[in-house]
């Protein structure tokens, strides 16, 4: 297999597949952890399970705080130092949370592990990838989420292996030694410096300028934050309590477990067509699918639809391809110049409404019940329908001219 290109550069693939490899051990490492992990950390260290589970709330918020700057910092200099920068804090903060003799210093781990998380989820991959690949990016983005969808289907079961062998730390500190020992020599390997972008320089009047802003830029860019908010908190919310939303319709638990195995191949399937047949359409039409899909999903779930591998297909293949459609549409929209740092401004409010989406579903239930709760999610993705429907009529003459 052909690695290298004509110029000795690492080729696309193996760039992908390696940053693909690292990115299965961050999400497992960081989003899905206390899937696994947090009923078992309750048992060893009588810690109440919502302090427990808050360790990944935590983390979202830190990565949430520090994405504009990474944005930053990926534009100034590209993606290797960020990366780089990611496996360790991923390695020094599972460390940490494996060595932790009380809470806060488990909590603590956590801001660690979520500078790894700002510093080395989609939202930084991205943009290095926008970075590397200017306008190309698109395909590279999408065959990365293809490695992503999978954290779940490896980390679940081989945490619970770990955990039922040599404990919940040791498999910390596993995992830790993975990212130094896996994730941060890959990253190492295939992504080399890039040239550090100069600023403009007046006294050169013949040098490229920055681009200037777009037309709308200001309402087009709000309509991206909050699409991509709402996305972000109902996607968060509904992962986390899938088996009690399911459990409300009727659905026995090891039924409802059984079902959930099908999220992870909705999301991979609708990402293989979008990979199959993106280059066909522009980015915006990606995100009203998403927003589509998964707003039918679950007026499905609210309306007692029978046949819930349906449900579970048209919402696991709208979250899977709002993934996506995070890294592409901004690309396609703002350019590939501007797209680091206007992919770290999009970040960070999403990812802070997905640290708080989590306990805010909680209290929801809690008060209300599953029933409820579901009718808000369906009615806020309604909203996002609505919403994006807006975002392609503001951009609608740009669309047709990149088209």
């Amino acid at each position: 297999m052909q690695f290298r290109d004509k110029t000795g550069q690492f080729g696309r693939r193996a760039v992908i597949t390696a940053l693909g490899f690292a990115q299965i051990l961050a999400w497992g490492t960081s989003f899905y952890f206390p899937a696994v992990f947090a009923t078992a950390i309750v048992a060893d260290t009588g810690w109440s399970l919502g302090w427990v589970v808050s360790g990944t709330s935590i983390g979202l918020l830190v990565a949430g705080l520090i994405s504009p700057q990474v944005g930053r910092l990926i534009d100034r200099h590209g993606g290797r130092p960020v990366l780089l920068a990611s496996s360790l804090f991923f390695a020094v903060g599972l460390t940490g949370a494996g060595l932790a003799p009380n809470l806060p210093l488990y909590l603590f781990a956590w801001t660690l592990i979520g500078i790894g998380m700002g510093t080395g989820l989609y939202d930084a991959v991205f943009a290095a990838l926008g970075r590397l690949y200017g306008s190309e990016a698109r395909g590279p983005i999408t065959n990365l989420t293809l490695f992503g969808g999978f954290a779940s289907t490896i980390c679940w079961p081989l945490s619970a292996f770990m955990i039922d062998h040599v404990g919940w730390r040791i498999a910390c500190l596993i995992y830790a030694g993975l990212h130094l020992a896996i994730a941060l020599p890959l990253q190492m390997l295939v992504i080399g410096p890039t040239p550090a972008r100069a600023a403009p320089d007046p006294a050169q009047p013949d040098r490229p300028a920055r681009p200037s802003r777009i037309d709308n830029e200001t309402l087009i860019f709000a309509l991206l934050v909050v699409v991509m908010s709402i996305t972000a908190g109902i996607g968060s919310i509904v992962i986390v309590n899938f088996m009690i939303f399911l459990q409300a319709r009727g659905v026995d638990y090891a039924v409802a477990v059984s079902l959930g195995t099908l999220f992870g191949p909705a999301q991979v399937g609708a990402r293989v067509v979008e990979r199959l047949f993106g280059n066909r359409y522009h980015p915006i039409w990606t995100m009203i699918a998403s927003c589509s899909l998964m707003a039918i999903g679950l007026i499905l779930l609210l309306g007692y639809f029978p046949i819930l591998i349906v449900i579970i297909l048209l919402y696991g293949a709208g979250y899977g391809v709002s993934w996506i459609g995070r890294g592409t549409l901004p690309l396609a929209l703002f350019g590939p110049l501007r797209f680091p740092v206007l992919m770290g401004k999009l970040a960070f409010p999403s990812l802070i409404v997905q640290a708080a989406a989590p306990s805010a579903g909680a209290w929801l239930i809690e008060a209300s019940g599953a029933n409820v709760t579901i009718a808000v999610l369906t009615m806020l993705a309604l909203v996002n329908v609505v919403l994006i429907g807006l975002l392609w009529a503001t951009c609608r003459a740009r669309i047709s001219t990149d088209s």
